[in-house]
């Protein structure tokens, strides 16, 4: 019996078929917060991709242009809501930079302590995720458990778990707690014992490998192109961190190391960042060494520090002050600065203009996340659909600060 299609080609075999449009986001389990990507597919194969922001709608920089200078710090805390703690020192520190003050020596060590916790809750979360989206569960029960040990120092430290407002221009809102170094040396034997725990789970597994490895590279070059900086640069082999390059607070005095990667893969930019989070370890602990226990948290200004709250409801001066400085607000010389810190995910910077008055004339962000996410377009075209979920995962895209 002969084949009924023995005379018909290969050619006339296959199925016309044309390229699918595919929308994910702005809410969909494969996306970091409220972000849209529109693909055109060709089969399971990702032809183009186009990464769509802004469905968060912040108003970040014009909310900071009607308030105060002090009153900014609740929105710095929220751009990040991993490590708001990065971002309050960061805004602080610019805004000192236009005043001409630098903050007491034990105020310094204090913001670097916590500004490093902060980084180590940041990467967790962040490689966490990325191996639950995998479908290793447990890797991110470990890294959010490690995270809890560290709210539990912020929480005694600030009085909150997330969101911290603690900084202060000119210092801090309270100093170090008498606790505080035994209770961050043995909160952070936990962390990383938590943090070995779930490492041992993902490194040998063949199927997380296979997910990370060659996946979503991007070369050194594009990326600084791109404007990338923090993990994500450093895992195409740029060892280029603000905390090294263009030391601030007392980083200079520091021993660490900056982990850099070869490939630019998702691989590099995890193991980027659980390198960070050692060399953070390492950072704290100097620090710990080199933190004086005694001595002034902030600058001796009251114009620009609050009185201390039992003076005033009980002094006429200290209520003149609070109310000189709340409601009419910090008087920051008239001019412009830009200044700029590492924070969780690159290099964090406030470009700010003063016309001298308690309110900031003009205030700009520019946000690690937004130029990192204008890349995921390039990382994932020609990839498959899976593997948008581990590279978009690997570039930490936080929403509140992407969509400033």
């Amino acid at each position: 019996m002969e084949p009924l299609d023995l005379d018909i080609s290969e050619g006339e075999l296959e199925l016309p078929s044309e390229p699918m449009l595919l929308n994910m986001g702005p809410s969909h389990p494969a996306m970091h917060g409220t972000v849209r990507i529109v693909v055109e597919l060709s089969g399971e194969v990702i032809n183009k991709a186009d990464v769509q922001i802004g469905y968060l709608h912040r108003g970040f920089e014009k909310m900071c242009e009607r308030g105060t200078w002090t009153q900014v710090f609740p929105y710095v805390d929220r751009c990040n809501y991993v490590s708001p703690m990065l971002n309050n020192v960061g805004f602080a520190l610019a805004v000192e930079k236009m005043m001409g003050v630098t903050v007491p020596e034990r105020c310094q060590y204090y913001r670097v302590a916590l500004g490093e916790l902060a980084r180590i809750c940041d990467h967790m979360i962040c490689n966490g995720a990325m191996c639950m989206e995998l479908g290793a569960f447990t890797p991110f029960l470990y890294l959010a458990r490690a995270r809890e040990v560290i709210w539990d120092i912020f929480e005694e430290e600030t009085g909150a778990r997330v969101t911290h407002s603690f900084g202060r221009v000119g210092g801090m809102a309270a100093p170090p707690t008498p606790d505080f170094k035994g209770m961050v040396r043995a909160g952070l034997a936990r962390v990383m014992q938590y943090i070995n725990d779930s490492e041992k789970l993902v490194l040998k597994n063949r199927i997380f490998l296979d997910r990370l490895e060659g996946v979503g590279i991007i070369s050194k070059e594009d990326a600084l192109a791109l404007g990338w900086t923090g993990p994500t640069l450093r895992s195409t082999g740029a060892a280029y961190d603000v905390r090294r390059s263009h030391p601030y607070l007392v980083y200079d005095r520091l021993d660490f190391d900056i982990p850099v990667g070869t490939t630019g893969d998702n691989y590099d930019r995890f193991m980027c960042r659980l390198e960070e989070i050692r060399q953070s370890y390492r950072i704290i602990d100097q620090v710990l060494q080199q933190m004086p226990d005694e001595g002034p948290i902030n600058v001796e200004d009251p114009r620009i520090i609050l009185p201390p709250k039992g003076e005033v409801y009980t002094t006429i001066e200290a209520t003149i002050q609070h109310f000189k400085i709340v409601m009419e607000g910090i008087k920051v010389p008239a001019g412009e600065c830009y200044s700029y810190t590492e924070g969780g995910n690159g290099e964090l910077g406030f470009y700010m203009v003063s016309d001298g008055s308690g309110t900031p004339y003009r205030m700009r962000i520019r946000p690690p996340c937004f130029a990192v996410t204008q890349g995921l377009e390039q990382l994932v075209t020609g990839l498959m659909i899976p593997d948008i979920v581990p590279t978009f995962g690997s570039l930490n895209m936080i929403g509140g600060e992407c969509d400033h």
